[in-house]
């Protein structure tokens, strides 16, 4: 097998081209070539440890290992406090993937599923690879593939064999899949949608939080088509809703800035919605690197991490001081 092509890249990194990646027709290699290159990168940046985050502080009792003594707590309170670790190598991971028909378009050299199977396989991978338990749940109108969070041996297979015959179905349903891992998922884990999200936003707040209300950490990963974002189309031409299978007749010129206002305001109305329910919202372009998307994903949990420290912290300051704020 050929090694695939490197782009330059954001920052000193190097990035696998996508589309000399889809040449990789095995898709569990196609996700290891990302994860390794992404680990390549993470030596060279200044991200480390990305599965252990502070849950909370504790008083030091004797007996504790003094390398996890936080002292610049202890310059504010005069007291020592341990930094208990939350070891999330038992974390569970679900990865909510839309096949929907929608998810068909293409206007480079591969198609939106195609990048959301690659990136699906990609991120189980990587969870695996820190020892977490990975669920799958593939969907359209309907669900049609669920895969409990497991972490034994044979379970990467089964979701890559699922993620590579999934056939792309009809219409788009956001609410079925985020109700059934509600309401079935009784503990908490990291739930990533993977979708165009086109599809009304009516009940998705709803369902979003009621994941939330569950304890959940819910990211969602918009996958789009370059051309979907900036509508490059400039001679009229006949369109065909891929769900529908209407065809529009439409002028670019014309159809251009109000195709553009209505997309952005549905995509203002999904972020207001996540900012909301303390949910992480990133697009994520079809040719745009994985390994930037895992850089990303990283950055949101060490900044999410960096908040709960913040807020423990400040908490154990006011206990020390007598509850004085």
């Amino acid at each position: 097998m050929n090694e695939p092509a490197v782009s330059s890249s954001v920052g000193s990194r190097s990035f696998i081209d996508p589309l000399a990646l889809m040449r990789i027709k095995n898709l569990q290699l196609r996700a290891k070539a990302v994860v390794e290159g992404f680990y390549n990168g993470l030596h060279r940046s200044p991200y480390h440890g990305f599965s252990v985050e502070f849950s909370e502080y504790r008083a030091y009792t004797p007996g504790d290992d003094p390398r996890h003594l936080d002292w610049r707590l202890y310059g504010r309170s005069d007291r020592y406090y341990i930094k208990r670790f939350e070891d999330e190598t038992n974390r569970r991971c679900y990865l909510l993937v839309d096949l929907s028909r929608s998810m068909g378009y293409a206007s480079i050299g591969h198609s939106k599923a195609d990048y959301a199977r690659t990136l699906a396989a990609t991120l189980a991978y990587f969870f695996t690879q820190q020892r977490d338990s990975v669920g799958l749940m593939i969907f359209d109108q309907a669900i049609v593939d669920l895969h409990p969070a497991r972490y034994r041996s044979g379970h990467m297979a089964r979701l890559m064999a699922s993620l590579e015959r999934a056939a792309q179905g009809t219409g788009t349903d956001l609410n079925s899949p985020l109700e059934q891992i509600a309401r079935t998922v009784k503990k908490r884990g990291l739930v990533i949608l993977i979708s165009d999200l086109l599809a009304a936003t009516e009940l998705l707040e709803v369902n979003l939080r009621y994941l939330r209300s569950r304890g959940h950490e819910v990211m969602l990963l918009r996958t789009l088509d370059p051309a979907e974002v900036t509508f490059p189309f400039e001679s009229p031409v006949m369109f065909r809703d891929m769900e529908t299978q209407r065809d529009l007749y439409i002028s670019p010129a014309e159809a251009r800035r109000q195709y553009q206002e209505r997309f952005q305001q549905h995509d203002a109305q999904i972020r207001v919605i996540c900012n909301r329910l303390g949910i992480n919202y990133t697009h994520v372009l079809t040719n745009e690197p994985l390994e930037k998307v895992l850089f990303d994903l990283l950055h949101a949990q060490l900044h999410r991490g960096r908040a709960i420290t913040h807020r423990v912290s400040s908490s154990a300051s006011r206990q020390a001081g007598g509850g004085r704020p």
